[in-house]
């Protein structure tokens, strides 16, 4: 059985700075553009967990070199792309969607494999495509094989991306290689996580790629090099946001920083989300503040764009004394784990009152008490048990390991903030 991890109650209003690491999305993305650049990169400050690196090490069974430099940096030197070779993606997304176009580029037989759970995720659109664009592959799920030839053709492909913008990021990253570069037509339901893909839009062209976002639905990448990467690594600001939410149920202070004054990634929204539950929040040179009201304020919200950060809203509404409603997130369910069944089973058992709607949860105010908080091996559900927990003596996260996917050592760094507690 996996061990319990009591969540430590808070003593008082939390008072600390939280240094935040690298964003795993720019961290991932940065590896993949560093592989095929056309010569040597350097990411300063990138995230060392478990999904990063997992990316490092299916890059380096392809060929590419990936060492460690000064202060944490990587040091990433492209490579002829070569197979056999096994690519372990454990539960990571961006390694499952983001590497099987690069493997398409490599010669040889690439074969791909996760965790349990990953068997489960949806994985049948990046491969279709990549079939229409050239690629040999057998399998529409983990675990599957790529064929590549050393070449792909590209050219134009429908898909639907309604539940995951990582399908449209995969394809966008790997396509400047693609003898025809892409043009990726969305049909269906809405994407999910715009700003993933404005961020992986961004960084192509911040390495000199010619792509055309004009119309809606629509991404064109032209063939073309890859320069090579000096990049620095944003604080991950999705991780950063169960420290910031320590603060708004404790009525404490918390400073994460380094926090960007613009930025592609989505966790930034948490700064509105915290000012329309009644945190004063206040972005200086120095970082992101945020001091806690006396009383939550329930919140109404379309998290559509931002799901990651629904595991944490959820948590705060659950401590608010009114009805809050989370909408916009039906694609969770296809995320580590059915996210939305998840918060609803868990929060319940502890006393709670959550439906699910079509399209997200609604949560009415109750008195919680403490019991088991299942993680489903999902790190956002585990770092919800740790908020809640906060205020609930006697919350036990089943699995606070799991946090290393993204967050190399929570529980430390969630103790050393609990230390400055007033």
């Amino acid at each position: 059985m996996t061990q319990l991890w009591p969540a430590p109650v808070a003593r008082g209003a939390v008072r600390a700075t939280v240094p935040v690491p690298g964003s795993k999305s720019i961290t991932n993305r940065a590896l993949v553009l560093a592989a095929l650049a056309e010569g040597p990169s350097s990411l300063c400050a990138p995230l060392r967990s478990r999904d990063t690196e997992l990316m490092a090490g299916a890059l380096r069974s392809l060929g590419v070199e990936v060492q460690d430099g000064p202060d944490g940096s990587w040091l990433v030197t492209p490579s002829t792309l070569h197979g056999p070779a096994e690519v372990g993606c454990g539960l990571a997304g961006t390694v499952m969607r983001f590497v099987p176009p690069v493997a398409a580029l490599a010669v040889g037989r690439i074969t791909f494999d996760g965790d349990p759970q990953a068997r489960q995720r949806p994985l049948g659109t990046v491969l279709d495509a990549l079939r229409e664009l050239g690629a040999e592959i057998d399998g529409n799920a983990l675990p599957f094989d790529v064929h590549g030839t050393g070449k792909l053709a590209g050219g134009t492909v429908t898909i639907d991306a309604s539940a995951s913008s990582q399908f449209v990021s995969g394809l966008l990253l790997s396509a400047p290689r693609f003898e025809q570069g892409v043009t990726v037509l969305h049909q269906g339901k809405p994407v999910p996580s715009l700003p993933h893909i404005e961020m992986t839009v961004s960084m192509l062209r911040a390495a000199g790629v010619d792509v055309d976002d004009q119309e809606p639905n629509t991404w064109r990448v032209a063939p073309g090099k890859i320069h090579a990467l000096d990049v620095d690594i944003e604080p991950d600001l999705s991780n950063a946001t169960p420290f910031l939410a320590a603060a708004a149920v404790t009525g404490g202070t918390v400073t994460v920083p380094g926090w960007p004054a613009q930025t592609t990634q989505a966790g930034d929204a948490i700064r509105e989300i915290l000012r329309q539950m009644g945190a004063h929040v206040q972005r200086t040179d120095a970082g992101l503040t945020v001091t806690g009201p006396d009383e939550l304020t329930p919140i109404d919200i379309d998290l559509h764009d931002v799901g990651e950060l629904t595991p944490t809203v959820a948590a705060l509404a659950a401590l608010a004394p009114g009805r809050s409603q989370l909408r916009g997130i039906a694609h969770l369910r296809g995320h580590e784990t059915d996210r939305l069944a998840a918060l609803q089973n868990e929060l319940n058992k502890l006393g709670g009152a959550v439906e699910q709607t079509a399209d997200g949860l609604l949560i009415e105010p109750r008195p919680l008490t403490g019991g088991n908080w299942h993680s489903y091996a999902d790190h956002r559900m585990a770092t919800a048990g740790a908020i809640l927990g906060l205020r609930v003596p006697g919350v036990a996260v089943e699995d606070i390991a799991t946090t290393a996917k993204t967050i190399p050592d929570f529980p430390g760094m969630w103790a050393t903030m609990l230390g400055e507690t007033a």
